[in-house]
């Protein structure tokens, strides 16, 4: 494949680690290209890297040497602001820890991406103040966010936001859990709406790691469905997982043992 047609390439990436005074790699030499419409699947035991190379490719640690192009923007030089413009418009994340914000309800949690990405931010925004979360964030994003019926951006794209954070609750089969905070949820609800989050920007590259780790085996084929029909859309598709139940809907499989990755 052209590195033109990449969505995501990454040539000799390495990140190591100290400990106990000795350094080690915890990724090594790592080289993977991914394109549009690619799924491809990681396994290995625990410890072995996958989640650090995921960390790496969003940006969220600094390699020790190598590099990532994503969607044509070199990760590795750049810097906080715009690697987190990078990711909301290009990457959905799925994380093994849920990350729902507590104070905002299922689809709330889901449309926070789109809303994020719709700036300009008004300084002071009038806010219901019984369901308004106040979040540290940096600047030029809202010091408050709002449930979506508050209406905080023009009603017709409100309005689309909603519906089609409703379509994708509804595709993963929780859409009648939507004004329910992650309190009331379940641990395999809560990643299903961590799904839909995931995708509610139409992301070119998604990454999931362990996105069928607390479901059971109906809701694992409901989502692996999802995730390959998203990759047959055009979506690239990055996976780590445990669940060889997942691997069939991969176009292809790695393997990562200490921090190596291999094609099986």
């Amino acid at each position: 494949m052209m590195a033109e047609e990449s969505i995501l390439e990454i040539r000799g990436l390495t990140r190591e680690f100290v400990r106990r005074g000795a350094s080690f790699p915890a990724v090594d030499d790592v080289s993977l290209t991914l394109g549009p419409g690619e799924f491809s699947a990681i396994v290995g035991r625990s410890g072995n890297g996958k989640s650090t190379l995921l960390n790496l490719i969003t940006g969220l640690l600094k390699p020790s040497a190598g590099s990532i192009i994503l969607d044509g923007s070199d990760v590795s030089a750049s810097d906080d602001r715009r690697m987190s413009d990078l990711r909301n418009r290009t990457i959905g994340f799925v994380t093994q820890i849920h990350t729902l914000l507590p104070n905002l309800t299922a689809i709330d949690n889901v449309i926070l991406p789109a809303v994020l990405r719709s700036g300009p931010w008004r300084e002071k925004a009038i806010v219901d103040e019984s369901r308004a979360t106040e979040l540290v964030v940096d600047s030029g994003l809202p010091d408050v966010i709002q449930p979506a019926s508050a209406r905080m951006l023009s009603a017709p794209q409100s309005d689309h936001m909603v519906r089609r954070a409703q379509m994708l609750l509804d595709q993963v089969l929780v859409g009648d859990l939507a004004f329910c905070y992650p309190k009331e949820l379940s641990g395999g609800e809560m990643r299903r709406v961590s799904i839909a989050r995931a995708l509610m920007n139409e992301p070119k590259l998604l990454i999931a790691d362990e996105p069928t780790g607390d479901l059971d085996a109906e809701n694992t084929a409901v989502v692996m469905r999802l995730l390959r029909r998203v990759a047959d859309d055009g979506t690239a598709v990055l996976m780590v997982t445990h669940d060889p139940d997942a691997l069939e809907y991969a176009d292809r499989t790695y393997r990562m043992d200490r921090g190596r990755l291999t094609l099986i």
